[in-house]
């Protein structure tokens, strides 16, 4: 298992509570404070921590079929608390709006088939995230290809994953209420996934000892009290 070593961030348990911090964060602006992007901008740290400690568990699980069920299991639990808390006007509408467990699990199995040299589902993986309107759509596949690629040399990843979003420096919009304004210069709020550098590049070992399954069941919680919390709003 020499290839599963990694050079990065092992403390995977401390990156996971601080992407449910950054991606709860980012809901709770989301849902009841649209005004203030600054919400908005800290859950940017959020998706790159998933993919990292996603692309960690595919090199380190025993057994990529449990992995890959049990994200799919709550892929689908999630669902309608996704649509509930951001879609409760337009349920059906929004139906094949697919909530991040569904990225992360397409992202996964994508990668896992690039690893594997099984190119049929690194394709259908890549048909996928660009056909069906999956949350972040292809960025979660591009983000794990860099972490997988990149797993041995660090200086490299930081160099490619920084890369990636440098053009927000330049791509925002004036009239975006997201964008980070500076005079007449707009700056694209996906710049913001830069502050995610140091959590997965720089060594931790806070190791907290936390149930694997509270990250799982924490997302659709989270979203179900969202939308409770609107529905007595």
């Amino acid at each position: 298992m020499a290839e599963a070593r990694l050079k990065t961030n092992l403390d995977t348990n401390f990156i996971k509570l601080i992407a449910i911090l950054s991606m709860t964060v980012d809901h709770v602006g989301s849902a009841f404070f649209p005004e203030y992007p600054a919400f908005r901008w800290i859950g940017r740290i959020a998706f790159p921590l998933f993919c990292y400690c996603m692309t960690v568990g595919m090199l380190y699980t025993h057994d990529i079929k449990k992995y890959a069920l049990r994200l799919g299991a709550f892929a689908l639990i999630s669902q309608p608390f996704w649509i509930l808390a951001f879609h409760a006007d337009d349920i059906a509408g929004n139906l094949l709006n697919l909530n991040i467990f569904f990225t992360l699990l397409v992202s996964l199995l994508s990668v896992w088939g690039f690893k594997e040299k099984k190119w049929w589902l690194f394709a259908a993986g890549l048909i996928l995230l660009n056909v069906i309107n999956f949350d972040y759509a292809m960025t979660g596949l591009i983000l794990m290809l860099i972490f997988y690629l990149c797993r041995n040399k660090p200086w490299l990843g930081a160099v490619i994953y920084a890369i990636t979003y440098l053009p927000a420096l330049w791509g925002g919009s004036l009239e975006d209420p997201l964008a980070l304004k500076i005079g007449d210069w707009a700056i694209g709020f996906e710049i913001f996934a830069l502050l995610a550098l140091p959590f997965i590049y720089a060594h931790t070992r806070l190791n907290p000892r936390v149930s694997k399954w509270f990250f799982y069941i924490y997302y659709p919680a989270h979203l179900l009290v969202i939308f409770l919390i609107k529905m007595i709003l």
